[in-house]
């Protein structure tokens, strides 16, 4: 196991904004996106075998995502023509953001990037409508983490409860 730079960000904290290209030509700003839940996807790379079936799972499942007003990104330390190329092949209908350069420099603000391969863990945030940190997981890097953390940090933001 590769250890993380410190440790991810904990819930209760507000998420580091960032820019990242989804497209040669397209960002996407963290900050943008305020105003509804936000569920950032870390994982290692394109193509791999487990990162592969948890974007599919993802791609498979956004309606229920949508169903809370959340937007989804996935992000990792490929380039953005990795990304067109994969999510083309995966057919997946969610931007895959690329922490490529400077190489995962997002992926350090949030605690979760393996120095030694030089990747990001395979790490799920669920952020609120401000923008701050109310659930988060690390997986097992070869482990595909699910959605069933992911949904019930939406249902608890849903709730009058989970809001404060």
């Amino acid at each position: 196991m590769t250890p993380v730079t410190g440790g991810p960000v904990a819930p209760g904290t507000r998420a580091p904004d960032f820019t990242m290209h989804s497209t040669p030509d397209q960002t996407v700003s963290l900050r943008d996106l305020r105003g509804r839940p936000v569920i950032l996807a870390f994982y290692p790379a394109d193509w791999s075998p487990v990162c592969g079936d948890q974007m599919a799972l993802y791609n498979e499942i956004l309606p229920e995502f949508q169903r809370f007003g959340a937007e989804l990104l996935g992000i990792s330390v490929d380039g953005v023509w990795c990304h067109l190329a994969f999510a083309q092949n995966r057919r997946l209908h969610f931007p895959l953001l690329a922490d490529f350069e400077p190489k995962g420099a997002v992926a350090r603000r949030y605690g979760v990037y393996r120095e030694g391969d030089g990747t990001s863990e395979r790490a799920l945030f669920v952020l609120d409508a401000d923008g701050i940190v109310r659930w988060s997981y690390v997986s097992p890097i070869g482990v595909n983490p699910g959605a069933d953390g992911i949904l019930r940090a939406l249902e608890a933001l849903a709730t009058p409860r989970g809001r404060g």
